[in-house]
């Protein structure tokens, strides 16, 4: 087991149980306690708990996995999402990314996308995600606009008044949103109100808005809400999502698209 699904490991644990001891967490990964005593020596270096005698607890109250480890969790799914949601995207268009994972890899199919390797430009990416940006500048093809802000370490994300600047100049396209959870009845959610209020400004700019999400975030919903699930005229998920989740979805109004 590498070191780094070895700490996205032991973090879920504590999101989970809110507390861990040595023995317990070495017996779960099957690796020897020095090397948990390690881990957790590490994590808490960098502020992902908080360590206790033979053991550690959850870093606040509000656990959240910071973003980079979040990436491999359901790492296939995410990348078939990513590809079916690139396939709908027209070359030219200003195509709106929020923050996370699945964005991410949205991202990334975008890039390498046959009909999207030149253009002036090919497309523009309006994003408030730093690593969204960074991974997509290096693409001369693609005009990337960075909506501003105060970064947030979990997401990567630009939050904040500074970028009403922008996102109030700008007409896009699509919106592709990351959720925590969308629900037919809430809508689409967020953990943060800051990372909702971003997302939700690059909804009501664009002319679709469409959620690209893993089935484990369906029928769920977090604290932020970004936008009704009127709102939203596409849902890209995953093959596990239940048939009877993805009708309530097209009862509401929302064309459902099961990515193989």
């Amino acid at each position: 087991m590498s070191r780094d699904t070895r700490w996205t490991t032991l973090l879920e644990l504590l999101a989970a149980r809110g507390r861990l001891d040595v023995a317990e967490a070495a017996a779960e990964l099957e690796v020897s306690e020095a090397t948990i005593r390690r881990d957790f020596d590490q994590l808490a270096e960098q502020q992902m708990l908080v360590r206790t005698r033979g053991g550690a607890v959850a870093h606040g109250v509000s656990y959240e996995l910071p973003l980079r480890y979040k990436t491999a969790r359901r790492a296939p799914e995410k990348q078939r999402i990513a590809a079916a949601v690139a396939d709908r995207i027209a070359p030219g268009e200003a195509v709106g990314l929020t923050g996370g994972t699945t964005t991410t890899e949205v991202a990334r199919a975008l890039a390498v996308r046959p009909g999207l390797a030149s253009g002036t430009p090919a497309l523009t990416i309006v994003t408030n995600a730093l690593n969204i940006a960074t991974e997509l500048a290096v693409r001369p093809q693609f005009k990337i606009v960075v909506t501003g802000g105060v970064a947030r370490a979990q997401s990567y994300e630009l939050i904040g008044p500074l970028a009403d600047g922008v996102l109030g100049q700008i007409t896009l396209d699509v919106a592709v949103l990351g959720v925590v959870g969308f629900d037919p009845e809430h809508g689409a959610t967020a953990h943060d109100e800051a990372e909702a209020a971003i997302n939700r400004q690059l909804c009501e700019h664009a002319r679709r808005v469409v959620v690209a999400a893993d089935s484990s975030k369906l029928g769920r919903r977090a604290f932020a809400r970004i936008c009704g699930t009127g709102q939203v005229h596409t849902l890209i998920t995953d093959r596990a999502a239940a048939p009877e989740e993805l009708a309530r979805f097209e009862d509401a109004g929302v064309r459902t698209i099961v990515a193989g």
